[in-house]
């Protein structure tokens, strides 16, 4: 199995506004703003990746600009309450910031975002110098793939491997990324494989199966006692 799967550096994007850790709160909502993106990754040296600094952690100082929280409240939300005063992306970013290496796979990444509830990672190299930006839109990107492609993949990659001829014949059809395998197999248990090998093809959205097995000759059922008639 060789096909899949699709790695980052397949969708991530290459050129990528950041900041250093001196950039002020003005300048980082400006550079959003400019490049319509909803974090930053805060840099330092050549291009090192130390923090993020995102709307949420300039949020707070519209939040409690007019406000006098309670003690309670301040105890609560101690982190928002000192990103309200800050004013350069030091004292703003997240850091350490969570990343992702440029090898790491698709589903590695989607992984990361879910967990840590961001809707992008820096791409970064072994000494974590910055090389990209991966988002959700950007992982979606594979269910972009034809119908064509995947059922070609799906073809070579699980079929032949799987169910090679002549002792099954089974059709792959795919239609808006929902995959159906049709026709006639020597080993149902294999069925449960194929599922699993199938849903891990990039840009399949489901899968459906009417695979039935395919009697052998030793299957057929034994002849009965011939009669004295017959002799």
């Amino acid at each position: 199995m060789h096909g899949t799967p699709h790695i980052v550096s397949d969708v991530m994007t290459h050129t990528v506004a950041a900041v250093g850790r001196g950039a002020t709160f003005k300048e980082i909502v400006q550079l959003m703003q400019d490049w319509k993106v909803s974090a930053l990754p805060v840099l330092e040296g050549e291009g090192r990746v130390v923090g993020v600094v995102s709307e949420a952690d300039l949020l707070p100082k519209e939040e409690f600009r007019d406000s006098d929280p309670d003690r309670y409240t301040q105890l609560r939300r101690l982190s928002d309450l000192a990103k309200a005063g800050a004013v350069t992306a030091e004292e703003l970013m997240t850091s350490p910031a969570l990343t992702v290496r440029a090898d790491a796979t698709l589903a590695q990444a989607a992984r990361i975002m879910a967990r840590a509830k961001v809707k992008r990672l820096p791409v970064v190299d072994a000494v974590g110098m910055l090389e990209g930006l991966v988002s959700r839109a950007d992982l979606l990107k594979v269910f972009l793939r034809t119908d064509e492609d995947i059922a070609e993949e799906v073809r070579r990659e699980v079929v032949s491997y799987l169910f090679p001829t002549p002792d099954s014949n089974v059709r792959v059809e795919v239609h808006n990324g929902v995959v159906k395998l049709a026709g006639q197999v020597r080993d149902t248990a294999l069925v449960p494989v194929a599922a699993r090998l199938t849903r891990a093809v990039e840009g399949v959205v489901d899968v459906d199966f009417a695979l039935t097995r395919h009697a052998r000759p030793t299957d057929a059922p034994a002849p009965g006692p011939r009669s004295a008639d017959s002799a």
